[in-house]
């Protein structure tokens, strides 16, 4: 497992795990992380776009 990379987690996972992957990468809570991105889509923005993108970008957790 590699738990400074930047990966989408399996086990916490809601949608894709980009989420997840992130809050683990920099340390936070995934739900701090879920939260953030709920609030930002409030905001105009291609905040969709960008977790569409690193759902592809990043890889699967081992």
């Amino acid at each position: 497992m590699a738990s400074n990379g930047l990966v989408r987690t399996r086990h916490d996972s809601l949608i894709a795990g980009v989420c997840s992957g992130l809050a683990r990468r920099f340390g936070l809570s995934p739900f701090i992380v879920r939260l953030l991105f709920v609030v930002s889509c409030v905001l105009p923005g291609p905040q969709f776009v960008i977790y569409i993108a690193l759902w592809i970008v990043m890889p699967k957790e081992a």
